[in-house]
């Protein structure tokens, strides 16, 4: 199978193309990116030396992708994922749109053009963010969770939000962007006869993330303690309490290999959510707590003020991606965190690396 991965040098894209070609059913991996990313650079020669075939690119560009092999199948692994992108005054909303939109159409023409499957890899925050932002939750253990007895949104039980939730905007300028993409990439399949899927996946987090407080938050979070660098609980009080689910992007390995396999699955079952679900859900406050346990205490500053988007409690139910696809996430958290404080310890410098000050 020749595989296309966009943003392959990405934490996300060269974990996937690292494992796919671990995998041994000799898949043939060739890759873009733009490396406008800090830290992209760093997995370039890795990938290369593995043996995965990489093209510098701007998905933005349509010309870009006209050099690029014929494959059977792309993996959408690129995106601006920041969900501030375009709104906190250090980022363009027609760059966001542009990367993230404008992006997904250039591959699905690719598609159209080879006849390639499509795969996107999409987000929670498609999820609207009024019903979210008024959940009734109450804190135990340092942690939200939806209160006892109080009357939830349709689509969201304690389990978390399964994939009736609604969409209704608001969602954030990112979150529109990759439902957008999603609606169009069904809509080329639909038209085409293309096979897509689109995997909605929660908190992605693993060794080699790039750390940000908007993004990556887990390994930033671990980096920035153990490296004694400030840290603060926004919103919410300041109390740290919110609460987000954690995957690891290689739990998504087998549902990828049957989904290169099986692109006669019937049209409504192309979209999912795939996360680590309730078991994985872990506050800052919880963060925090582990990393003072394997590092030593480290004070967090407490800024009470909003900031625009944060939601107390966000954890997708991935029932249905159990029953459609026999998939379940394989990676515990304390395993993902323990796997992220090894690559701190190896790399001090990371943060400036990925994310610099």
């Amino acid at each position: 199978m020749k595989i296309l991965i966009s943003g392959v040098c990405g934490f996300v894209g060269s974990t996937l193309a690292r494992a796919l070609l671990q995998s041994g059913r000799g898949h043939e991996i060739c890759g873009f990116d733009n490396f406008i990313r800090p830290g992209s650079e760093s997995n370039r020669a890795e990938l290369k030396a593995l043996g995965v075939k990489l093209f510098h690119g701007d998905l933005r560009s349509a010309s870009d992708l006209e050099t690029l092999p014929a494959c059977d199948w792309v993996i959408d692994a690129a995106a601006n994922p920041s969900v501030l992108a375009g709104v906190d005054g250090k980022s363009s909303s027609r760059q966001l749109i542009e990367h993230n939109l404008g992006g997904t159409v250039n591959l699905l023409e690719y598609c159209k053009q080879h006849r390639a499957g499509f795969i996107l890899l999409s987000t929670s925050r498609v999820y609207s963010i009024t019903p979210l932002a008024a959940l009734p939750v109450e804190a135990v253990g340092g942690a939200f969770r939806p209160a006892p007895g109080a009357q939830l949104p349709p689509g969201l039980t304690a389990a978390g939000l399964d994939e009736t939730f609604p969409t209704l905007a608001p969602v954030s300028l990112y979150g529109a962007t990759k439902l957008a993409s999603e609606t169009l990439a069904l809509e080329y399949g639909e038209t085409f006869r293309l096979p897509v899927f689109i995997n909605r996946c929660g908190v992605l987090a693993g060794a080699g993330q790039f750390g940000r407080p908007d993004q990556g938050i887990f390994a930033y979070w671990i980096n920035s303690h153990l490296a004694r660098r400030p840290l603060k609980y926004i919103g919410f009080g300041g109390q740290g309490h919110q609460v987000r689910d954690c995957l690891h992007p290689r739990d998504l390995l087998p549902l990828l290999e049957k989904q290169l396999a099986a692109p006669s699955v019937a049209a409504p079952d192309r979209l999912a959510n795939f996360s680590g679900g309730g078991a994985s859900a872990l506050s800052l406050r919880q963060l925090s707590d582990w990393c003072a346990a394997h590092f030593g205490p480290h004070p967090v500053a407490a800024d009470p003020a909003p900031r625009p988007f944060d939601l107390p409690w966000i954890v997708l139910d991935h029932a249905k991606a159990t029953r459609l696809w026999n998939w379940r996430p394989q990676t515990p958290t304390a395993a993902i965190l323990d796997e992220i404080a090894a690559h701190a310890r190896a790399h001090p410098g990371w943060l400036d690396l990925s994310a610099p000050l």
